[in-house]
């Protein structure tokens, strides 16, 4: 039996301000992943695939933007195109041939979001420029999970989210721990805000 209200439940205790004894975010993806059913792992681990880039190519985008969760496609869509405005931004201060490297083209681009991305890549600030990407996923996975409470799509985003706070805590841990707190607020105010009852 499906337990996503128990694990949406349990992950503000997980998060809460411990101090120095409090879990990681390694720790609370594998408090989560202890939790679901075979089914959901598999989702589970195609997300946590879709961050290794020596995983990332034709085929897994092939595979991950046809399959049934929404989540993954709607996710996995929004990283292929950053990744391809990337490489497009590449190209051209390279001056290598346009098309060159883009991993799959996709059949209705967002020219809004390329346009974002083409400013932010030109920032010469590193940090900046991760900050300003890992905001658009940030907002991008607020978008999906608009209306995902306890099932597993919101898991998936909580997951995601707290995969930009772990590799933020390792780039700047300042930065790394104020996500931290952000994601235990929305956390605790979307399970307050549910009119949640146990069985």
């Amino acid at each position: 039996m499906d337990n996503y209200e128990y694990i949406i439940a349990s992950l503000p205790d997980f998060t809460a301000d411990k101090g120095p004894s409090a879990e990681t975010p390694e720790e609370i993806t594998e408090f989560v992943r202890s939790q679901l059913e075979e089914k959901d792992l598999v989702l589970e681990e195609t997300l946590e695939n879709g961050w290794k880039d020596e995983n990332l190519n034709k085929e897994f985008y092939e595979q991950v933007l046809s399959c049934k969760n929404r989540f993954l496609r709607e996710y996995f869509g929004f990283d292929l195109a950053v990744r391809n405005a990337k490489v497009r931004h590449l190209n051209k201060a390279l001056g290598r041939p346009e098309g060159t490297d883009i991993f799959m083209e996709q059949e209705d681009p967002d020219t809004e979001l390329e346009s974002t991305l083409d400013k932010i890549y030109e920032d010469n600030d590193i940090l900046a420029k991760e900050r300003a990407i890992d905001r658009l996923f940030w907002e991008k996975i607020d978008d999906i999970t608009t209306f995902d409470y306890f099932d597993i799509d919101a898991i998936l985003g909580f997951l995601a989210k707290l995969h930009i706070t772990s590799r933020w805590m390792a780039l700047d841990e300042s930065n790394g721990r104020a996500l931290f707190r952000q994601l235990t607020q929305e956390v605790q105010s979307t399970f307050k805000g549910v009119n949640y009852k146990e069985n």
